[in-house]
């Protein structure tokens, strides 16, 4: 997360004016108020487009979904304008935040404004749901930051807030991350991994993972399948790149069809076919040794140096993770 450059509507919706009122002797202490628990909000629908109306908010929506669901075409690395190709490849937003980031246990956005802004452990900051956007940027889209007061930054931020019209500011959104998984306790296996692969998924990504482009790509017309390696996908540095968020993701939404509510794959499927997966070459991330600067905060499926908690390269990147988890636990403050 960089330096907060304006307040976001994430913040405005987070300032409450309190009416001004004279104090006298006789005014008697005020109690706290006690903790509530937070508002879970269950069975959501997003809102729909069509409801917005012909005005500066509805355009930027519409621009906010657009850059979602073809994030390739506005601001790919083949666009005509170089001075918008700040994705660094040709997969949209909607490649991970499935169908246009409202489907449950996907990575939905629905609801999100109103968590903004937030502690980031990645960067030990108080991070805005711009830094947010810019995080997907320069790690799952391997590009740069867009500017903060520019047009497509707006869009985002002001398509994230349509989608979470009627979500309570810090409610709890069923289904805003990912499905329930439960890591086996044991090393991943890559090579069963490849068979579960080549059974299940290599009809859209294909055998090479490559994905299944629209068009020849300097069309910057992106993916009807995006790619799971190669220069072309996430980078070493995106949450994707994690196995047991990979493993979250696919048991909860692959192939495709997948619910959370009806997995095709089971816990050990899923885990092995994410091993597999990201056993492959990807774009790297320059500075990922900065990643959480408090260690502890670190999580152990982060493949990436300086590793915590004990264990070799290779546990933190196809487990087993129970001890590591375990370890980590004891080097937080208070443990």
């Amino acid at each position: 997360m960089k330096n907060l450059a304006f307040v976001s509507a994430a913040s405005a919706s987070l300032m409450i004016l309190m009416p001004f009122q004279a104090s006298t002797a006789a005014d008697a202490p005020v109690a706290s108020a006690a903790p509530t628990a937070p508002t879970v909000v269950k069975n959501w629908k997003a809102p729909d487009l069509a409801t917005l109306g012909k005005d500066p908010y509805g355009d930027m929506v519409r621009y906010g979904h657009a850059l979602t669901t073809e994030t390739f075409a506005h601001i790919g690395p083949n666009v005509k304008n170089q001075k918008m190709r700040f994705a660094g490849n040709n997969l949209s937003c909607q490649s991970c935040h499935e169908e246009a980031a409202t489907k449950p246990y996907a990575m939905p956005w629905v609801g999100l404004t109103g968590n903004y802004p937030t502690y980031r452990a990645r960067d030990n900051v108080i991070g805005t749901i711009e830094d947010r956007v810019n995080d997907c940027m320069e790690r799952s889209m391997a590009g740069k930051a867009l500017p903060f007061d520019g047009r497509e930054m707006k869009a985002f931020v002001s398509y994230i807030h349509f989608l979470s019209t009627g979500i309570p500011v810090s409610a709890q959104v069923e289904g805003r991350g990912l499905t329930a998984f439960h890591a086996p306790d044991r090393k991943a296996d890559p090579l069963a991994g490849k068979a579960i692969f080549e059974q299940q998924c290599a009809s859209c990504h294909q055998i090479t993972g490559t994905g299944t482009p629209n068009a020849p790509l300097a069309q910057a017309k992106g993916y009807a399948f995006p790619p799971l390696w190669g220069k072309d996908s996430f980078d070493k540095g995106a949450g994707m790149n994690r196995l047991l968020t990979a493993s979250a993701f696919i048991k909860g939404n692959m192939p495709l069809g997948t619910s959370a509510a009806n997995p095709v794959l089971s816990d050990d499927q899923a885990y092995d076919v994410a091993a597999y997966v990201l056993s492959h070459s990807r774009p790297t991330k320059p500075g990922l040794d900065k990643d959480y600067p408090l260690r502890y905060n670190k999580p152990v499926d982060a493949a990436y140096p300086p590793y915590v908690g004990g264990g070799s390269a290779e546990q933190h990147k196809i487990g087993p993770f129970q001890l590591l988890q375990e370890e980590m636990k004891k080097l937080k403050p208070g443990a």
